[in-house]
């Protein structure tokens, strides 16, 4: 399991033509670039609100905030693909994809950015702790996501919830290609879980909160 192999991905950018990728180290090789294509799944069940949220930008550790894609291939060791990159980074996956389910909901009678400028009753406060492939020990590695959210009400600055998620999911193989593909269905479920669990969580009312 020392090197990995890459063929291609169902959603990717080849920038060069690339033969392989492996974990970091070795000849210099191309590079390509993997982009996740999370959907939106929003429940008509969902509670309507009215009040608005604001989303901060995720808490990141320094492994995490560049756009390698990070690959524990035994317990207790962080390495890198080589010749092979996010197209974006993964707060910024986690941040779109929760904004967007929001967003399409239809709930909330308003989800922005935080640096937008508008003014907002709510703020959810993101912490991304894990976004990697992991082996744990097993021949076939599986993607895993770990955000902690919180719910702020801004007039107060008074915590109303606070939860972690954890999502994990098989990759198909251990190219490359298989293991980033595995991520797409996981952001799909992160966003409807935090999404679903934000609106639950703040007051189910109709009117703005403050």
């Amino acid at each position: 399991m020392s090197r990995l192999l890459t063929t291609s991905a169902c959603v990717f950018i080849t920038l060069l033509l690339s033969s392989c990728s492996s974990l970091i180290g070795g000849p210099k090789q191309s590079s390509s670039i993997y982009a996740p294509a999370p959907t939106t799944q929003p429940d008509a069940a969902w509670p309507q609100v009215g009040w608005s949220l604001e989303v901060a930008p995720p808490q990141v550790p320094r492994m995490l905030e560049s756009n390698r894609i990070v690959v524990s291939p035994t317990p207790g060791e962080l390495q890198v693909y080589r010749a092979a990159t996010w197209a974006r980074a993964p707060g910024g996956m986690v941040e779109d994809i929760i904004l967007r389910t929001l967003e399409d909901s239809g709930k909330i009678a308003s989800v922005t950015r935080q640096d937008s400028g508008a003014t907002s009753d709510y703020r959810l406060l993101l912490d991304l702790r894990d976004f990697k492939a992991d082996y744990a020990g097993k021949e076939m590695p599986f993607a895993r996501i770990e955000v902690n959210a919180k719910l702020l009400k801004l007039s107060d600055l008074s915590l109303v919830g606070n939860r972690t998620f954890v999502l994990e999911q098989p990759a198909q193989g251990s190219e490359v290609a298989q293991v980033s593909a595995t991520f797409t269905p996981l952001l799909t479920q992160l966003g409807r879980d935090v999404s679903a669990w934000v609106l639950q969580t703040g007051p189910a009312r109709t009117q703005k909160a403050r």
